[in-house]
């Protein structure tokens, strides 16, 4: 991201996730504040998508099943969060949240949440809110970190965050842009919470598993965000990044494919696919 502007990959998705409360597709996800955030109408939603404006992609297939991908990634957190909630777990980390909408729908009003992002991001998030006079619940703590200066340890200890309770890990949409020294340094950050702890959080596999065609289409893609400065720095296997989450101690792995995640919430059979790049994963440690 540039500084003092927001993430793009932020403004990106809440554009995508609001198309999806309105578009003719199957509906995974509900979020009733999608649209109020992006502070769009649905008619400018319908226009930025048939402009392909916000990411340059001209395929409206393949920006519906990006959007079916976020809606189904957002599902599968937020149902995370309710059965670690269930089973006495108080507290939720939103790694990366830009416009993420849960802690203002948090229905559980003793569950602390915690959204870490960059400053800049959160400053913009917070005029967001403002614009569309969506309230900061009690519940909600902002916790800003600028990684160039400061630690994700720091930061969250500076906004009170309990060390030597379970919690709730969500970080969606990040790792792809990340360093592979700062991925792990989460992973240890993460596996060093007191247990139970879980993780949730998605990937992008490597181009050389994908056929010709397909990288051909994600290298372009991957140009248009390096041009904005979000440029994709990494990238795993299933095999890799479980072998790397098991070293640290999360003794369980949930893996699933886009196409099996978006399956499952249908109702439907997953449809064939040549590559799998998108998964989405959930790591817990209990011990």
């Amino acid at each position: 991201m540039q500084l003092g502007q927001p993430s793009r990959t932020a403004l990106a998705t809440a554009y995508a996730r609001a198309y999806h409360q309105i578009a003719s597709e199957p509906r995974i996800f509900t979020d009733p504040l999608a649209i109020r955030i992006a502070d769009v109408t649905p008619d400018q939603l319908s226009a930025l998508d048939a402009a392909s404006m916000v990411e340059g992609d001209t395929d409206g297939e393949m920006r519906r099943r990006r959007r079916m991908f976020l809606a189904a990634r957002a599902r599968f957190a937020e149902q995370t969060i309710a059965d670690a909630v269930a089973a006495g777990t108080r507290q939720v980390v939103i790694l990366g949240a830009g416009l993420d909408t849960f802690a203002y729908r948090n229905p559980h009003p003793d569950v602390r949440v915690f959204e870490v992002d960059h400053p800049d991001t959160q400053a913009w998030k917070r005029q967001r809110l403002e614009t569309a006079g969506i309230e900061i619940p009690a519940s909600l703590t902002f916790a800003p970190v600028d990684f160039e200066s400061q630690t994700l340890a720091a930061g969250l200890a500076a906004a009170n965050f309990d060390r030597d309770r379970p919690a709730v890990f969500i970080w969606l949409g990040v790792v792809v842009y990340l360093t592979r020294e700062a991925i792990l340094d989460t992973l240890r950050f993460v596996a060093g919470q007191a247990t139970p702890v879980q993780l949730v959080f998605d990937y992008l596999y490597p181009a050389s598993a994908s056929t010709p065609e397909d990288a051909a289409q994600r290298a372009v893609r991957a140009e248009r965000w390096a041009a904005v400065g979000e440029p994709w720095l990494s990238f795993f296997t299933a095999e890799e990044i479980e072998d790397l989450l098991r070293e640290m101690g999360f003794d369980q792995v949930d893996d699933y494919d886009a196409p099996k995640l978006i399956a499952g919430y249908l109702g439907i059979p997953p449809q064939p696919s040549s590559t799998v790049p998108l998964h989405m994963l959930r790591a817990t440690r209990t011990a």
